[in-house]
This record gives structure tokens, sequence and C-alpha cells, in this order.
């Protein structure tokens, strides 16, 4: 138990030293805004407020911690232990940084209500963020900093007990095309033909020619090989089905097309699935899109679904997440960057979803990725085997902090072809590693 004071006890205060105590820490946390309660209570105890009264493990709040309107805060660098932090407190706190304020800053997405520059698929930019201008968009500060309170309260306050919590790992499949050239329909599979025709493209019509003639497998068909690494482990697996309607970045199979509901249920009977909100659902015309969609794939499986991943990634706040709570999404796995591996949110921890235009904790659970296929092999132009290197590197500060790791794959980036050969093993090598610290 932990008794957190401060002499004005806001929703912001609330949400942050919850989620790192009742969290990450996972240890009970009561508040007080009498001080009087507070100097005669025996118990461990944080003064987060203006005034220092006793000996008590103090920390003068930013700020940021206070402030309503969403405007671009004024935040100075703060070193502490050789690593560059922010959102500096006064010499006689016990830490020359806040860890709420800057934490709530990260996890909230601050940054991103007030920074208005998008990539051309209308993305925040990993570039932007306040982690990668302090080289600690690799490490999960916020997770680090909890660690880091709870062994200097543990120093002042022998009694303060907490838990260490353990290592989780989660691998995530995105179904954007369920197969390369099977089940398109004859417009479709016409037109990608005369294409390839025109372009020249000799290898891609004949291998569309025996896929189609039942001479070869579909290259994006990789379901089996994913059940045999997955097998064991099925619980640690989610697959993300796109199932919008047509369009330029939007080209899965149709949701009625009756071998790509044959393959979802059956996926669906050994694994958690989510539905992949299209690229046209965050469209300022897409309000409708995310339920119908959702729609769509509990008709297919036959029960509700709670999860989700936005297609592209596409994450505007507050607007993605409030479209997905009105549709009855539970849990999100969309924060993440498609150019860099880390922590967007600097944090590896699930954690409830603070919506800042409303000043309010909502239910729709934050499930940050870390590592994902396409940042390894298009942004970073990683080869296989430092592709690996950099997933253990991320993966072992997940460890280190006892948090979930969550990957994101693709059906066809596994199929050991092309531009993706020997990113098989790599996905082999990441899932036996994962499997086996969840596992210990």
């Amino acid at each position: 138990m932990i008794l957190f004071y401060s002499d004005e006890v806001n929703p912001r205060i609330e949400y942050i030293a919850k989620l790192i105590f009742a969290n990450i820490l996972q240890t009970e946390i009561a508040f007080t805004q009498n001080s009087a309660e507070f100097r005669k209570s025996g118990l461990p105890k944080i003064n987060y407020s203006h005034d220092k009264f006793d000996d008590e493990f103090y920390i003068k709040p930013h700020k940021l911690i206070f402030q309503n309107a969403l405007i671009k805060p004024t935040i100075n660098s703060v070193w502490y232990e050789g690593e560059k932090y922010f959102c500096e407190t006064s010499k006689d706190s016990d830490l020359p940084f806040d860890p709420f304020a800057a934490s709530f800053y990260l996890v909230t997405r601050h940054e991103e209500y007030v920074d208005k520059n998008r990539d051309k698929l209308g993305r925040y930019p990993s570039q932007n963020s306040i982690l990668t201008k302090y080289n600690l968009l690799q490490k999960p500060v916020v997770n680090i900093w909890a660690k880091l309170l709870a062994k200097l309260l543990k120093e002042k306050y022998p009694e303060f007990n907490y838990i260490d919590s353990k290592f989780k790992f989660i691998s995530t499949i995105d179904v954007d095309n369920a197969y390369a050239y099977q089940n398109k329909g004859f417009l479709r599979t016409t037109a990608a033909w005369a294409k390839s025709l025109i372009k020249g493209n000799r290898q891609d019509t004949i291998k569309r020619k025996r896929v189609l003639g039942g001479e070869e497998s579909d290259p994006y068909d990789t379901y089996a090989y994913l059940d045999s690494v997955f097998a064991g482990n099925e619980d640690k697996v989610k697959f993300f089905f796109l199932l919008g309607d047509y369009g330029k970045y939007d080209k899965n199979i149709a949701h009625t097309n009756k071998e790509y509901r044959e393959l979802i249920k059956k996926t669906a009977e050994k694994y958690d699935v989510g539905i992949h909100p299209s690229f046209a659902s965050s469209k300022k015309k897409g309000k409708k899109k995310v339920r119908l969609e959702k729609q769509r794939l509990e008709e297919i499986i036959g029960k509700s679904i709670s999860k989700s991943r936005q297609h592209y990634l596409r994450l505007k706040f507050p607007k993605t997440y409030t479209r997905l709570i009105k549709a009855g999404i539970e849990e999100d796995y969309t924060l993440g960057y498609s150019a860099q591996p880390g922590f967007r949110g600097g944090i590896c921890t699930p954690y409830c979803f603070y919506d800042l235009k409303h000043e309010s904790v909502t239910n729709l659970k934050i499930i940050p990725f870390n590592i994902m296929d396409g940042t390894l092999r298009y942004y970073l132009q990683l080869p296989p085997e430092k592709a690996f290197e950099e997933i253990k590197k991320i993966m072992q500060e997940v460890k280190n902090v006892g948090g979930t790791f969550v990957s994101v794959w693709h059906n066809e980036t596994v199929n050991d072809l092309g531009t993706w050969k020997g990113f098989r093993e790599v996905f082999e090598q990441m899932n036996k590693l994962g499997f086996e610290w969840a596992n210990e």
C-alpha cells in the first residue's frame, strides 16, 4: 500500500498514479488531499505537491499535470543517471524529473494531439516524438520509471511491497490479403493478369497460372505453416482480419467469399481473432464502417468480437479510439510505429485509454505493439540476421521490466519468398524465444 498526497487529486493525477502503482507495480494505492492526515500516517507515502512537509518521499509536480487546455507544454530536458529525461521537478525533490507527468505525457499521446504533422498516410511520424529526440524510443521508460520509484520507495520504506510482473508474449497476424491469386473474382483476376502481361512480368504471369490451375499453392496461403509454429501456444496468438469493402488501400478478399469465410471460421476455432478496421473506416466518412466490419466478422464466426487493430496503423487521437468504443471494441492493438520498433507510448504494459479531449478514463484497453515485419524489412532494410538481433534487443527490454511484448506479422511475410526470403526463420526464432520466456 502507498499513500499518495496531492493538494488537488485531479483526474490526471489519479489516472497516472493508478497506472504506475496499481497496474504496473500491482500494489494498492490510496489518495488523500488532507495534509494533516498524510503527515500523521505511518504508511509508505508520496507527497506530490508544491510544498515539502517532513522527510516523506517528495516530488514536486510538473505543471503539465494540472493543465486542462490542449496546448503544447513547455518541457525541458533533465539528466538523471546518464539518461536524458523530461518534466523537471525541484532541487528538494527526490528525483530531478517528474515521472508521473512524463508518463502521463507519453501514455496519453499528448504530443499527438498538439502536433499536426502527419505522413502521407495520415499517421503521426515517429521522428517527431520526444522519445526519438531523446533517444528513448527503444526503452519502455514508463515501466523503467515505475521500477525506479519502487526501488527508491523500498529503500525509504522497507515495508513497501510490490509485485515484479512476469514477461508476457503475444504473437499477432494481420490478414490484409488472404490470398495472392486465389478467390479474387473474375474481374480482379483478369485485370491483374492483364497488368502483369503489360508490364512484362512473366514470372508473375506463370505463377498466377500455376496457382489458379492447382499446380502450386498460393504464396499467401501460409496458414498451415503458422499453425505449426504456434502449436501448443495458441493462447498467445491473435489474428486480425480485414473485412472492409474493396478500395485503394483495402484489397482483401470479399467478405462474402466462401473460402475466405471458411478460413476465418477455422482460424477462430484455434485462436483469438479480432477485426482489422479498414483504411476507409478511418476517414471522415467512415464513422459507421468499424461497426459494420465488426458485425461482418461476428456473423462469420458466430460470436462477439472485442479486439481490433487499425489497417495501416491509422490512428488519430481521440477520434479513432472514440469510434472503436462506440463500435463495442474493448481492446486495441494499434499503438506502435510503422517506421521504427520500440515503444510509441513509452510503455509495454496494457493500459486504459485516457481521453484528453474530455479529461476522462475510458474502458478501452490499449495493448501496444513493439515490432512489425514491415518495419524491419522496408523501413530499416535489415537482412534477416540483423532483424532478429533487433527483435531480441527489444524483447529483452520488455523482459527486463516484466512487460508484454507484442509483434505484428502478416500471412504473406512468412512465405520465405522474394523480398521475404530468410524472414521465415526470423519469425520462427522470435516465436520460439518469446514462447520460452513467457512459459518460464
